[in-house]
């Protein structure tokens, strides 16, 4: 394997694991699994299982950066053999790394909040991120307002 594809591989393993846990994960975590459906679709699946696993490792650890660290490492190997394997993923695991790289370059990205809301026995959960709710009683439904329509 040239050099070219090693550094390429472990690009490629440093842009998934910065994405992860932010605004840009299901598109590189979608352009990961396509690479690897290419050279081989019944690798999809597991391919994925560990793509989640990690994601989620990042989401829920006090040391995200540090979980990153480790995880390049283990995705530089796997991109490394996918490359060995399927020479012609080069391009679009370097289109992949560099909008990756251009979205965080220019700042334009942010880590992904989740939200759970659970409605118990009759209850109803009207809930919202980045903006407000505003409920009507009796009307049957709730409309959210977004902040930058102006005023109702």
């Amino acid at each position: 394997m040239s050099d070219e594809l090693t550094l390429l591989a472990e690009a490629g393993a440093a842009a998934v694991v910065a994405a992860m846990a932010t605004d840009l994960w299901q598109g590189t975590r979608d352009g990961v699994l396509g690479l690897f459906r290419r050279d081989a679709p019944d690798s999809a699946a597991p391919v994925g299982a560990r793509l989640d696993e990690g994601a989620a490792l990042v989401r829920t650890s006090a040391a995200p950066d540090d979980v990153r660290r480790a995880l390049a490492g283990t995705w530089a190997r796997e991109l490394h053999e996918l490359l060995r394997r399927d020479p012609a993923c080069r391009v679009p695991l370097a289109r992949l790394t560099a909008e990756v790289d251009g979205v965080f370059a220019s700042g334009r990205t942010a880590v992904a909040l989740e939200q759970n809301n659970t409605a118990r026995d009759s209850g109803t959960v009207f809930a919202v991120q980045h903006g407000d709710i505003h409920t009507t009683r009796g009307a049957g439904r709730a409309t959210r307002r977004d902040p930058d329509d102006g005023p109702q």
